[in-house]
């Protein structure tokens, strides 16, 4: 029986790297059939709504999408459709793999780090005013409930003893932030004491900060709020070439959803250049979570052959491949 799908092509470069992504899912023959939805400003635009009904509920459904990357158009009411459709079925864990690539030149060559972000709450808990007259203030709250912290930090541990890592290291900033934070890292203390085959520790977010540039090779798994995770995660994207090669997870109880976790990049939409490394990535992680792991392994070992030889990779690559030539290399991996 075929694993339902819903499909987000998203706007600028997302139809191109979701087209290239779904040849190599194609050539794979992973039995998966796509349910095709709309969301962001080319929705708004034909629909009247960057996030139609009928795409909450396809999600629903199916209780996994992928997802090209969204443009979130001024004056719709949405501050962010990527945080609408996470807050929506409570997709609590952010998981955002950082590892250096064959063929990527970058700065270090030992980086291997997974970013375990809490996705619901903290300081995009979206709980914010201003004063008036004229906007003479604004004031936005802080939300960390011992619930969602106890959640996000048992998942960190959880994922790295299936996974096979061996550390997790707590990011906050409880030596300011007392209350909020102080209750996060009080969290995590204690449930690190059930895992007691996994090494923890707490940094501070400012020294973390300056570890991860010094000594990147020191982390495995973060776990951390969702402000400094959504700032840690690009950091660690930065440390292996950038956000076109770095995939992102938004992991629920009810549903999921993979993802590019860079831009639309308008300046390229239409010319067939976009790299679709990271979507491609994030396929890879979605097959893991539909079990799918062999033809998941599949896919990132043809990737990397093809990053490695680096005879058909995009412009931001240091090649002069099309999108679609790019995929069609990794086709060829695959065979």
């Amino acid at each position: 029986m075929s694993q339902k799908v819903s499909l987000i092509r998203g706007d600028g470069i997302g139809p191109e790297i979701v087209d290239a992504t779904l040849s190599v899912l194609d050539a794979l023959g992973v039995d998966l059939e796509w349910e095709e939805v709309r969301a962001g400003s080319a929705a708004f635009e034909d629909l009247g709504t960057p996030l139609p009904e009928e795409t909450l509920l396809s999600i629903g459904r199916n209780e996994v999408a992928l997802k090209g990357p969204l443009e979130t158009p001024v004056g719709t009411g949405f501050r962010s459709i990527n945080v609408a459709i996470r807050k929506h079925f409570d997709m609590y864990a952010n998981v955002r793999p950082a590892q250096v690539l064959p063929g990527v030149e970058t700065r270090y060559s030992d980086v291997d780090m997974v970013t375990v972000r809490e996705n619901t709450e903290g300081a995009y808990s979206g709980i914010e005013h201003t004063i008036p007259p004229n906007r003479a203030a604004a004031e936005s709250i802080i939300l960390c409930t011992r619930w969602a912290s106890e959640r996000i930090v048992r998942y960190a541990f959880d994922y790295a003893r299936r996974v096979g890592r061996d550390k997790v290291t707590l990011v906050h900033k409880a030596n300011i932030l007392k209350e909020t934070n102080g209750l996060f890292l009080e969290v995590g203390q204690s449930i690190a004491r059930e895992y007691d085959d996994i090494e923890f520790e707490d940094l501070i977010v400012d020294n973390m900060c300056m570890q991860m540039v010094m000594r990147p090779e020191r982390f495995d798994v973060i776990v951390t709020t969702n402000l400094f995770g959504d700032i840690l995660s690009d950091i660690a994207a930065g440390l292996i070439g950038g956000l076109g090669l770095t995939p992102g997870a938004n992991i629920g109880a009810n549903a999921s959803m993979f993802e590019a976790v860079h831009g639309t990049a308008p300046d390229i939409a239409g010319e067939g250049i976009a790299n679709p490394t990271a979507l491609m990535r994030a396929a890879a992680m979605m097959l893991e979570h539909l079990d799918y792991n062999d033809e998941a392994q599949q896919l990132e070992v043809a990737l990397n052959t093809v990053l490695k030889e680096g005879e058909h990779v995009t412009g931001d690559l240091g090649g002069s491949a099309t999108t679609s030539e790019f995929a069609k290399a990794v086709v060829g991996a695959l065979r």
